[in-house]
């Protein structure tokens, strides 16, 4: 059966016993419908905290045969929950781009979903939509000051407040704005990124709570005087009205798994050109509500990982207390130089060599003291030799590699994965972060490119390096940094494998997200707004006969 049929015929539970598992009453509930509800702000913040457990997720770098973060973090919930524990799955929310475009959904596969898979694929619960329009709100307000005699004297040339769409559309990268005549306003070159790289969906995912929200929303940075002065939103009064917008979408999704437990999902930044987390206030409300929590980082854990531990934990206070590397065979072999066609014949050789590209990242785990284990993802093209290879090549730098079967299995096919990660998620740690607030930007950069990417050097020009310094002396020098690269490879060239080293990553712009509190250094050719590819999975979406959804994957 496809995922979709799988999901169809799952026996959901009625959203208020899921919450009862957690200790949640209906009055902490706003459902919509009968299988999702956000969970209330003001009983989140009654809850006590507990000594829980965190496990972040991550994986490979991503390759087309696939490897199933989402999957295995679904089953792994699942896995916890089959051997006793108290277990909550945290998730980012899907977005329409991919949905439509390559990707697919994100509701995990097989038996290890996230249910109603349609909803949660689809529109779920407006969040998406509400970010949209806070985003739009304030494009809105920045045109319509610059209308009615721009008393912030703002340079229309110099307006860095873009448009966002949660679509694909290559064709709205860059656009003229205000055609039309004087009365349509002063014509401009604008543009559009896709949602999930809007710094309002950053600052969702980074708040801790309204009051946070707003303060951020107020000091992101719009646009610049002649004289380079810069404007805030909350030179607009634009705070107030945008946080309004996101008021009911900062409550946190509750929805179920295939095997109806606990999944909270809420927020969906972009890995490769955003942070790529779930939202702050999702994961400490699963925290408060589990013994353990598993949480999910976008694409490889060169980008996603890097940018959860050294990002979202550094604000949010936060400290993993182990991490799961997901690798399959198939992408292995893949970074062993091996074509997708030929993924089905056994190649011990391309194993070993593809092994490369995991123990880089294994390696660069370890550079945040967190203790990890390897979750092989089982295809059934996997043969019994390249199965042993790859965990004899984890025995020798003293790692565990587990074969899952959760895709086919459930939280039964990963019970192993889930005792070893209580084993291991109750040895002591000391977890830190890969650089210091205090070093300069472009050091923060370098130390990025070269420990977590194996770069020889950075490449900037002398204007972005003089925008780094002018942050710095602007008072943003303590913030992180936020690398916008292809997933595809270590490299910003996506047709390098395995765990290419010496190369240089070319930085194309630096992007101030004062309201964020990071630095977004774009490199390579990596775009904001994405573009659809020549076969979409648009192409497949359709309504039955039964007016039932057919080709979301």
């Amino acid at each position: 059966m496809s995922d979709i049929e799988i999901a169809r015929k799952a026996k959901k539970e009625n959203i208020k016993d899921i919450a009862s598992k957690l200790n949640l009453k209906d009055e902490d509930l706003r459902p919509y419908g009968h299988h999702i509800a956000k969970i209330d702000i003001n009983s989140i913040n009654k809850l006590p905290n507990k000594n829980s457990k965190l496990i972040l997720v991550t994986a490979i770098t991503p390759t087309p045969a696939g490897e199933g973060k989402t999957t295995t973090s679904v089953g792994l919930s699942d896995g916890l929950c089959k051997i006793g524990k108290q277990s909550t799955v945290c998730l980012r929310e899907p977005s329409l781009g991919p949905s439509f475009g390559m990707k697919g959904g994100a509701a995990g596969g097989g038996y290890a979903q996230v249910i109603p898979m349609e909803h949660i694929n689809l529109h779920f619960t407006g969040d998406f939509h509400a970010i949209t329009s806070a985003n739009n709100l304030l494009a809105s307000l920045i045109d319509n000051h610059i209308y009615w005699g721009n008393k912030l004297g703002i340079d229309s040339r110099r307006v860095s407040w873009k448009r966002c769409i949660d679509l694909n559309d290559r064709a709205l990268r860059e656009i003229t704005a205000n055609l039309g005549g004087i009365s349509n306003g002063y014509p401009r070159l604008d543009g559009f990124n896709i949602t999930v790289a809007s710094e309002v969906m950053a600052i969702f995912c980074l708040a801790s709570d309204l009051k946070d929200l707003e303060r951020r929303l107020g000091n992101i940075t719009i646009a610049y005087t002649r004289d380079k002065k810069p404007i805030f939103a909350k030179d607009l009064k634009a705070e107030g009205p945008m946080t309004v917008l996101l008021k009911q979408a900062l409550m946190p999704n509750l929805v179920q798994t295939l095997e109806n437990n606990p999944a909270i999902i809420h927020g969906g930044p972009f890995a490769n050109i955003a942070h790529g987390c779930n939202s702050v206030i999702a994961t400490k409300t699963s925290l408060k509500l589990s013994d353990y929590v598993v949480t999910e980082a976008g694409f490889g854990a060169d980008l996603g990982a890097e940018k959860f531990l050294n990002i979202k934990c550094r604000m949010a206070g936060l400290a993993p207390d182990a991490v799961v590397l997901v690798a399959t065979i198939r992408a292995l072999k893949m970074h062993g130089g091996v074509s997708k066609e030929n993924l089905k014949t056994e190649n011990i050789e391309a194993v070993k060599s593809g092994i490369s590209n995991l123990k880089k990242h294994i390696e660069n785990i370890r550079k945040f003291k967190l203790p990890v284990v390897v979750a092989i993802n089982h295809f059934i093209a996997d043969t019994e030799n390249e199965m042993l290879a790859l965990k004899d090549e984890c025995k020798k730098i003293n790692v565990e590699a587990i074969s899952c079967q959760h895709w086919s299995k459930g939280g039964e096919g990963t019970v192993e994965l889930a005792k070893k990660v209580v084993e291991i998620s109750n040895q002591e740690k000391s977890f830190e972060v890969l650089y210091e607030d205090k070093i300069s930007l472009l050091d923060k950069i370098e130390t990025i490119a070269k420990e977590i990417y194996d770069a020889s050097e950075v490449i900037a020009d002398n204007k972005i390096k003089e925008q780094l310094k002018q942050f710095e002396e602007n008072g943003y020098g303590n913030f992180p940094i936020c690398v916008a690269k292809t997933q595809y490879s270590f490299s910003t060239d996506p047709a390098l494998k395995g765990a290419p080293s010496g190369h240089s990553i070319p930085i194309r712009e630096v992007r101030l997200s004062s309201g964020a509190e990071f630095i977004v250094v774009v490199c390579g050719e990596i775009m904001t707004m994405p573009g659809l590819p020549s076969v979409p999975a648009a192409n497949s979406i359709h309504l039955n006969d039964n007016g039932e959804i057919e080709g979301l994957f």
